[in-house]
């Protein structure tokens, strides 16, 4: 059997230059568009969002 209980103190540190850089998409108007090809506008609009969790409906538990 294997132990997975092993801790390692290793930490992995990248440099800004070795990262990869994630491009956020988001739905607009039922088509899919990268958030950087926003105008400011747009790019305001998308910080204001909050996100919610729709409760189950008790006819479903």
């Amino acid at each position: 059997m294997t132990d997975l209980s092993v801790q390692t103190n290793f930490q992995i540190e990248l440099k800004d230059e070795e990262r990869t850089r994630c491009e956020v998409w988001t739905r607009v108007m039922g088509y899919h568009r990268p958030v950087t090809s926003f105008n400011v506008g747009k790019k305001g609009e998308f910080a204001e969002r909050t996100f919610f969790q729709e409760n189950r409906s008790s006819c479903c538990q």
